[in-house]
C-alpha cells in the first residue's frame, strides 16, 4: 500500500523557516517526480515545486523561487520542502505528491494528507 506521509508544518513568523519533508513507503523512488502543492483557504490548489528522478531536475512556481527548495533524498524514500523568508501568503495546507512513471507514461498518482503551515505575527 503506497503512503505518503508529510510532516513538518506548523506556524511561523514572517521572515522564518520552515523544512517540510514527505516520507513514502509501498514504493522505491526509481523513476518518478515528486512535487509539492499548496492550497489556501477558499483558492485552487496549486503546484509549489517539484523534484524529477533520475536526474533532480526542479521546477520551482515563480512565488516561491528563491525561497524555497526542493530536495530528496533517494536512499530515505524522502521529499524536502525547505521554506525560509516565509511571508503570510504562503500560508496554506502543504500536500505532497508521487506520479509514478513506467515505460514513459504516468502509471500513478498519490497524494499524501497535507501539512498546515501558516505564517504569522
Amino acid at each position: 500500500q503506497v503512503q505518503l506521509v508529510e510532516s513538518g508544518g506548523g506556524l511561523v513568523q514572517p521572515g522564518g523557516s520552515l523544512r517540510l519533508s514527505c516520507a513514502a513507503s509501498g514504493f522505491t523512488f526509481s523513476n518518478d517526480v515528486m512535487s509539492w502543492y499548496r492550497q489556501a483557504l477558499g483558492k485552487e490548489r496549486e503546484l509549489v515545486a517539484a523534484i524529477g528522478n533520475p536526474g533532480g531536475n526542479t521546477n520551482y512556481a515563480d512565488s516561491v523561487r528563491g525561497r524555497f527548495t526542493i530536495s530528496r533524498d533517494n536512499a530515505k524514500n524522502t521529499v524536502y520542502l525547505q521554506m525560509n523568508s516565509l511571508e503570510p501568503e504562503d500560508t496554506a495546507v502543504y500536500y505532497c505528491k508521487a506520479v509514478l512513471i513506467t515505460r514513459g507514461r504516468v502509471s500513478d498518482v498519490y497524494w499524501g494528507q497535507g501539512t498546515q503551515v501558516t505564517v504569522s505575527s
